[in-house]
């Protein structure tokens, strides 16, 4: 797999062309995810008290075990959607910072002259957004759909022909 490249020195800050940040989508809120849980456990009980009552007192555990274990499930995956990536274009480079679910920052930055956005499709797997600079690349947004990369990667490459273009000559921005 091809290296990013990774620097942690301060570049002088300029106007960004573009600045965006991405987040892995959820699409159970927090109060639907409480709606949840609540209808699940009123069903458990509910399915569990029939079974107390009918001397199959065992089985209120295993219930009560199944709630315990969709809740840490879903959880899990509320840590995980914490991640998130910004991106900003300035005129001459590219700027990633790409934040875990525990917080740890990672920052990489390219050169926009050298930069190629490309999506890689792969077959019956997910796609993959890579930003390739001088022989090395950094995938973006793995956490997106298939339509929002290709939407990302044509974001990106009208922000590149923007950033290239001599600051006395602009291109209006899509409405």
């Amino acid at each position: 797999m091809e290296q990013p490249i990774a620097k942690t020195g301060s570049e002088p800050e300029e106007t960004p062309v573009l600045d965006l940040v991405l987040y892995p989508h959820r699409s159970l809120t927090p109060q639907g995810f409480l709606v949840l849980m609540g209808v699940i456990a009123g069903l458990s009980f509910t399915i569990g008290l029939v079974f107390f009552l009918l001397g199959a007192w065992p089985i209120v555990g295993f219930l009560g075990l199944d709630v315990a274990v969709i809740y840490l499930a879903f959880r899990l995956n509320y840590r995980a959607a914490r991640a998130y990536e910004t991106i900003r274009l300035s005129g001459n480079a590219l700027e990633v910072v790409k934040i875990d679910a525990r917080g740890r920052r990672r920052r990489y930055v390219m050169p926009s002259a050298w930069l190629r956005v490309d999506v890689e499709q792969r077959p019956r797997r997910a796609s993959r957004l890579t930003l390739r600079s001088r022989g090395r690349g950094l995938e973006i947004g793995a956490f997106l759909g298939q339509e929002e990369k290709d939407g990302l990667a044509n974001v990106l490459r009208d922000g590149l022909r923007r950033a290239a273009l001599p600051p006395h000559l602009s291109i209006p921005e899509p409405n």
